[in-house]
Formats: C-alpha cells, structure tokens, sequence
C-alpha cells in the first residue's frame, strides 16, 4: 500500500498490482518503458530534447535505453545527449533485494555541455573503476580546481532532488517502504544526509571523520601541503575534506558505509555540521 500522499499501487496494464522490480520486468518491453519513465525528471527531457513518450528526439533517434531483463530484479536506464557515443547524461542502476527493499546501487548525471575531466581513466587512458584500479593525479587536480568532487567528469545538472522525488513515489507505488545505497565517496555520504538519509552502517565512521578533521584532530593535522589535495583550510568544506579522503588521507580507505531512506520520512542526519557552503 502506497504511504505519500496522492500515491496510489502501481498496476500492469491489466489492473494487477506490481510490487517490485523482478515483477515489473516480466511485462513487455513497450509496458516496462512505459512505467520505468516515471523515474526521470521532465527537466531531463526537455535538456535532451527527447519526447517523454517515445524516448526519442525530433529526428526519431533513440536517445534513452531502459535495460530490464526478464528474470533478474534490475533495471539500469542510460541516457545520452546524442546516439550512439554521446555523453552519458543520466546513468541510473536500480535493484530488489531479498528483504523488499530498492538499492539505488547508482546514479551519475552530467550537464552533456560541461568540460569534461577524464578521471575515470588512469593515465594510460585504461578505465580505473572508481579511482580503485589507478588514478590520473592530472585530470584529478584540474577537476578539484574547477569545483568538482572526486570521480566527477562533468559538473552535474543539479537534478538530483527532482529525481530522487521521482524514485521515491516509484518505490512507494510498489509498495516497498525503504531505499538503500552504498555512497561511493565521503561527498555522497553527505549529499544523501540531506535528502533525509540514515545510516546502516557508518555512522560512527562520519563522526569521526568531522572529529579528526577538528583542529588538533590526526587527519586535521595531516592536511600540510604535502600534496595539493591536502592542503590546509581543506577541512572546512565537503570537497576539500572530500579530495584528502580520495588521496589517501585516512588510516583505512573509504569503504562499507551504508545508507537508507524510510519513503516519507527525514532522517535529519548531519554529520558535518560546521562546514563551510561551496559555490558551484
């Protein structure tokens, strides 16, 4: 039973009602496009020039892929600013779990017109997965000087709250009562507390993050111009402290720190509450 007001259960074309993903991916692809579309926000559209319905341009041409293989509880949906190899505009990776719960596991949106940062590449232009297999130092410093975070290629569309007021009605719609996610970055962690996210695992991790980037604090300490991404006053804002955690700052790398959201509810979680606001 849908719990947001002016929410009603999402039903196949039939009548009968939908209660997770796997459920969803039985239906047939014109239908399956149909409900997975309620997950973009209409300013995604009008940046692509794509119609809502068909998911094409004026020219017919396909711009948004819905991936949901019958059989497995996942969708992945991948919209680009032009066929083909055209920049990856919105990335979304959404699954069931096991308890009846949506795993947001990712969501990347990009403005298709911002310069572009190949941080997502070693230096040998190898993909380095999330800075795990390699970094390009680089491509890293001309992205932390231009206001990015870590793993960031392009400056975002600031559509993220529009989406995720989309992704809630939707797992809502199917009856399922919690939203999980694993941030990959310091950032993201913090980026989710603010859309009412709380913590499942790492909580204590965060305290302790804004405890020693205190002064006097061991990584407040740490931050002595040994490196451009530690550099002092960095403590201050989300992606300075960011930038150090992703170069190593740390006694142990980022990891394991894992986030739910109750639909309707605000956690009202703020691990970092004297930083200093960034223009961006």
């Amino acid at each position: 039973m849908a719990l947001l007001p002016h929410n009603s259960q999402l039903l196949d074309a039939v009548g009968r009602p939908l209660s997770s993903l796997l459920a969803i991916n039985r239906l047939s692809e014109a239908e399956k496009e149909q409900i997975y579309s309620r997950l973009l926000p209409q300013r995604l559209f009008e940046v692509l020039g794509v119609d809502a319905g068909a998911l094409s341009n004026s020219a017919g041409e396909r711009l948004i892929t819905i991936i949901a293989p019958d059989g497995l509880p996942l969708v992945r949906v991948e919209a680009r600013s032009q066929p083909g190899d055209g920049i990856v505009v919105f990335f979304l990776e959404l699954s069931d779990t096991q308890f009846h719960q949506m795993e947001l596991s990712f969501c990347i949106i990009r403005d298709p017109n911002a310069e572009s940062f190949a941080v997502d590449v070693d230096e040998t232009g190898r993909n380095n997965w999330f800075a795990s297999q390699g970094r390009n130092i680089p491509e890293e410093l001309r992205a932390m000087r231009a206001g990015l975070f870590p793993n960031q290629t392009h400056h975002g569309l600031r559509m993220f709250g529009d989406f995720f007021q989309h992704l809630e009605r939707f797992t809502d719609a199917l009856g399922i009562q919690m939203i999980i996610g694993e941030p990959l970055t310091y950032d993201n962690a913090i980026r989710y507390e603010k859309y009412g996210f709380d913590y499942l695992r790492g909580k204590r991790l965060m305290l302790e993050i804004d405890r020693e980037f205190q002064p006097g604090g061991r990584y407040f300490k740490r931050l002595d111009g040994s490196s451009p991404f530690r550099m002092p006053g960095m403590e201050r804002t989300v992606s300075g402290r960011s930038w150090a955690i992703h170069d190593g700052i740390m006694d142990s790398p980022w990891d394991e720190v894992h986030i739910y959201r109750m639909i309707g509810a605000y956690a009202g979680i703020n691990t970092f509450p004297g930083r200093e606001e960034e223009k961006r």
